[in-house]
């Protein structure tokens, strides 16, 4: 057994723009009937109309709750956003910030993401940071040093104590809803270096997030420095998703 063993697998369903608070109840139960090994933690980042009532049913079982992105200010006048202060209230525990999405289309910046990752963390939220590059970096062999850098802006001034707490999750832009992943050798090389790249990281967990289907996900989960997936399109159906699940289970045992 080696070192990566400790890091408790851990698996998130980013559903994007996508479920009804109907069709989000309908899920959980489907999840909860059959949610997998217990050795790995679950997150559900629904959409924020469906927060309040996936927490209701999940509720006394062992799946948490994310956000998929959130507002620096604890309030003001800011239209549209969402407050820490306020998924706490509604129970969420994870927040995904920096996704490739949200950094393309919303105008976000790594030291927008750096405010984030703080607010977060003053709240008692867990970041899921996300970092990756595109596909012109990386066939230029530019993907380590832009993802570490990414990452070393995300946890500026963080204390390392405080980046241990976080999670980052490695989304090759080029990857993620297109059916393509990197190699798992490929992946765990960018993802190593992430690991290395800050203070407080070396035992943190790193996620996998480019399309990561249960075909693929094995190979890719018993690499060492992968310790689950930010998992989109196949966090939709709720058997694709267990069986996510299932594969993270055995990187206990890598």
């Amino acid at each position: 057994m080696n070192g990566s063993s400790t890091r408790r697998p851990l698996v998130v369903g980013n559903w994007k723009m996508h479920k009804t608070v109907h069709e989000a109840r309908t899920f959980v139960h489907e999840l909860l009937r059959h949610a997998g090994p217990e050795s790995v933690e679950v997150v559900i980042a629904p959409p924020f109309t469906s927060l309040f009532a996936v927490r209701e049913e999940v509720a006394g079982s062992r799946i948490a709750i994310g956000a998929q992105t959130m507002h620096e200010n604890d309030h003001g006048a800011h239209t549209g956003d969402i407050s820490a202060t306020m998924l706490v209230d509604l129970g969420v525990t994870y927040v995904i910030l920096g996704h490739s999405e949200r950094r393309q289309h919303c105008g976000e910046t790594d030291l927008g993401v750096n405010r984030k990752v703080r607010a977060a963390l003053a709240h008692g939220i867990t970041p899921i940071v996300a970092v990756g590059e595109t596909a012109e970096e990386h066939e230029a062999g530019a993907a380590i040093e832009r993802v570490t850098s990414q990452t070393r802006l995300a946890f500026e001034g963080v204390a390392e104590a405080e980046v241990a707490r976080c999670v980052v999750a490695y989304e090759p832009i080029w990857a993620i809803g297109t059916g393509k992943s990197d190699t798992p050798d490929g992946a765990n090389a960018v993802m190593g270096a992430i690991r290395g790249s800050v203070r407080g990281l070396q035992n943190a967990r790193i996620l996998y997030g480019g399309s990561m289907k249960p075909d693929n996900a094995p190979a890719l989960l018993a690499e060492p420095n992968i310790d689950g997936g930010l998992i989109g399109g196949a966090s939709l159906s709720a058997g694709t998703f267990v069986r996510i699940i299932e594969a993270a289970a055995t990187r206990v045992f890598a």
